[in-house]
């Protein structure tokens, strides 16, 4: 990394709260009755029952939904033995990956214990406090000492990631690339470069999928382990091979079936991909850079299977596809560990859900239309939403089955659909949204180039792969601040519209300009003279096709850049008015406001192009639109100019969008809370429907309402998003944070995609 990219990496966990994850209540606390009950004396009550029984810990506690991940520091990442206290940031992360992925609370536990009796006494004498325990980033071999005394001394479930997780995953993806080659479990020739505790793992998982050990030729830093070296130990030894013919890795490719790396960086070559066997499998796994890259596998042969530890190729080996729901599925059973069935069960649910039909979000998350079983789909995508109600539910029938549950479930349609609900509270629209507009870059041009922050978001949208900038504004200043803040966009074209290399540009731009508003009061002096002003040179860059999309208004009024997107660009076909839409990311989902930033007082006729623009941007979102209409009303129970308008809008939404889900006029506390909705007007169409959508009667309320969730409701805004123009031209809030500029700048990539 550079320097400010490190800085970038210290800002992110020092900035704020220093760290990744905090405690929240999940009681009330307002009330001094409230704090007798949490604490003294109300909290004796359930301590005597856990006293009485000690099973209630899971009825009165967290315990149940409640993980340690523990590492010792001794082999973080790719860093090697740092310390306890250094790979705390890692053992956040992977809280909140638990989290994010599983709605699994997680406290992280950092022991300063490098031997196994130490570190094992220390894991038992905290068990007590949690559902189940992960264990992270401890080297081999102690790492298989200690997991195995653990699993005997403890009786709830455990898992050390680094050696399971990735065994897992690999097994899934290699029954698939064995099958899709034509080839058998039983007779593959595997190569297993690498011999710490993730391959020792992935070979006894292997063998359990099927794989004979006399088939596995597995080689560490030395070369291959065979029967004839003399430094084994017991681990090693296990996996001997006989073949004594072979002396290097070179040698060990030649014939092999399937390669599986676990070690570093270019050790591999197209030579020796080209020795292997027809219809050759290789999982080149080390990270961030593998033993050999995916775009020369491919080009060695025609006939590989190829996956990489990487997001940015097919076939990623992620152990985020196992972890979360293979402890949440042992969790809800109260599992009293992760035996070799429950992981079996994970390996079978994450290939079988390969084979499935791709859902439409996960294909638009990747830009395919098609995503299927085959040479470039064995695994799973991490965003796949059924990974959680298809692994936990098979670990939880695993553990039941094999005599480890100590609670059964009954009915599993009612725990698919608890799973459903976890999720539901978790946000992976901005992920999904982020790895769709990766999938196909796009010309953004930034019309506030002069400003660090947009330069800073630009160089986040560049290296993340999301937009390929385009920066106009004074030369001087964008390289200034350029060379001030050690930005790497040196490649990134910057246009001055006042420069004199420009002026055929600007008179291009501006007779194109004068055509579209000859008859609406612009002169072709006046329209070539705003030609020098950056939001219309930008605006006509998009229009042109010198870009794909604008982003503007950091430090101009809201007025300013939407009059010259307008005045170049246009309204769509079809369309009438622009409307705007914010999406404000909550602990309950996204919910979509709209309009609350154009339309100041809407007709009747207006609110129903306004609801449709909406529905329509929030499919391309890839949401179904579940839409209230909202008011200071409910159903016809006060008159007034603004509910009646808002029920005669649903009543043409009714009538001319018949497949729209769409009520009101309702309150917003209706809208929001379906059990409210059910109790007192079961009629709506909104029932049971999870509303999340809502449009409000006109600005005031609307732009009122989005900024006191953005203050007081800890909401995220990404918007306003410029719904209804010809091409994409979207306008920051004043002022925005880098974090918006560049969830704007993903939206504006997304939105110029659609419209291609």
């Amino acid at each position: 990394m550079a320097d400010f990219r490190k800085q970038d990496a210290l800002d992110y966990h020092s900035q704020g709260k220093p760290g990744k994850i905090e405690v929240i209540p999940t009681k009330p606390y307002s009330t001094q009755r409230d704090l007798t009950m949490a604490y003294s004396p109300g909290v004796a009550e359930p301590c005597l029952e856990i006293a009485a029984d000690v099973e209630n810990v899971y009825k009165y506690t967290a315990k149940g939904n409640l993980v340690a991940v523990i590492s010792n520091g001794t082999a973080v990442l790719g860093l090697g033995d740092i310390g306890p206290e250094a790979s705390k940031p890692v053992m956040e992360g992977k809280g909140l990956l638990f989290k994010i992925y599983a709605d699994i609370d997680v406290f992280d536990i950092e022991v300063d214990a490098k031997d196994i009796e130490t570190f094992v006494q220390t894991v038992k004498a905290i068990a007590p406090t949690f559902g189940g325990i992960n264990l992270e980033d401890i080297k081999a071999p102690e790492c298989f000492e200690i997991d195995r005394r653990l699993k005997e001394e403890l009786n709830i479930p455990l898992m050390h990631d680094d050696q399971h997780g990735t065994a897992i995953i690999s097994a899934a993806g290699l029954l698939n690339a064995v099958e899709i080659s034509g080839k058998k479990m039983g007779e593959i020739k595997i190569v297993i470069n690498g011999a710490g505790a993730s391959a020792i793992s992935c070979a006894k998982l292997h063998i359990g999928v099927g794989v004979k050990k006399e088939n596995i030729l597995m080689c560490d830093s030395k070369g291959p382990i065979t029967i004839e070296r003399t430094d084994l130990d017991e681990t090693k030894k296990f996996f001997a091979s006989a073949r004594t013919d072979v002396k290097s890795l070179e040698d060990a490719m030649k014939g092999a079936d399937v390669f599986l790396g676990l070690s570093k960086g270019n050790i591999l070559n197209q030579e020796m991909i080209r020795s292997m066997a027809p219809n050759c499998i290789v999982f080149a796994l080390a990270n961030p850079t593998p033993e050999i890259s995916y775009e020369e596998a491919i080009a060695a042969r025609p006939d590989i299977i190829v996956a990489t530890g990487r997001s940015d190729h097919p076939n990623q080996v992620n152990n985020v596809l196992g972890f979360p729901f293979i402890f949440r599925g042992a969790l809800d059973v109260r599992a009293t560990q992760i035996n070799e069935a429950m992981k079996l069960a994970a390996v079978y649910a994450i290939a079988n859900l390969a084979k499935e039909s791709v859902p439409d979000y996960v294909n638009i998350a990747y830009n395919s239309k098609n995503l299927s079983f085959g040479p470039e789909y064995i695994i799973p995508k991490p965003i796949d939403n059924r990974l959680i109600w298809t692994v936990s539910p098979a670990v939880a029938k695993a553990a039941m089955e094999s005599g480890v549950a100590k609670h059964s479930i009954t009915d599993w349609d009612a725990y698919k659909l608890q799973l459903e609900n976890r999720l539901g509270k978790d946000n992976k629209l901005v992920r999904s949204l982020t790895t769709k507009a990766k999938s196909s870059p796009k010309r953004v041009v930034f019309a506030e180039a002069d400003n660090y922050k947009i330069l800073k978001a630009a160089q986040v949208a560049k290296d993340e792969g999301i937009a390929k900038p385009i920066l106009l504004g004074n030369r001087e200043r964008i390289e200034a601040l350029i060379k001030e803040h050690h930005l790497e966009l040196q490649d990134v074209p910057i246009i001055d519209p006042k420069e004199k290399e420009e002026e055929a540009k600007r008179i291009s731009y501006g007779d194109l300009l004068w055509k579209k508003r000859q008859r609406k009061g612009i002169t072709q002096y006046d329209a070539k003279k705003l030609m020098r002003e950056r939001n219309y040179y930008g605006a006509m860059m998009v229009e042109t096709g010198d870009a794909d999309a604008m982003i503007s208004g950091l430090t101009r009024k809201y007025s300013q850049p939407i009059t010259a997107a307008l005045q170049c660009i246009g309204i769509q076909e079809g369309n009438s008015r622009v409307a705007g839409l914010y999406i404000m990311m909550t602990k309950k989902g996204p919910f979509f406001f709209a309009d609350c930033t154009m339309n100041v007082e809407p007709t009747a006729e207006e609110l129903v192009e306004i609801t449709a623009l909406t529905a329509k941007t929030v499919r391309q979102l890839n949401m179904i639109p579940r839409i209230a209409m909202l008011s200071y009303t409910n159903f016809g129970s006060a008159t007034g100019e603004t509910p009646s308008k808002v029920a005669k809008a649903v009543s043409i939404l009714h009538k001319d969008y018949p497949g729209l889900i769409v009520d009101g006029e309702v309150q917003a506390n209706f809208a929001v809370n379906n059990n409210l909705l059910t109790e007192q007007f079961p009629f709506s169409t909104l029932v049971d429907k999870n509303v999340n959508t809502l449009i409000f009667p006109n600005l005031a309320s609307g732009n009122i309402a989005y900024k006191l969730m953005q203050e007081l409701g800890e909401a995220e805004a990404i918007g306003p998003i410029l719904m209804g123009m010809k091409k994409p031209a979207h306008v920051l809030q004043l002022g925005s944070s880098v974090r918006e500029i560049v969830n704007m700048i993903t939206i504006a990539v997304i939105d110029a995609q659609n419209k291609k």
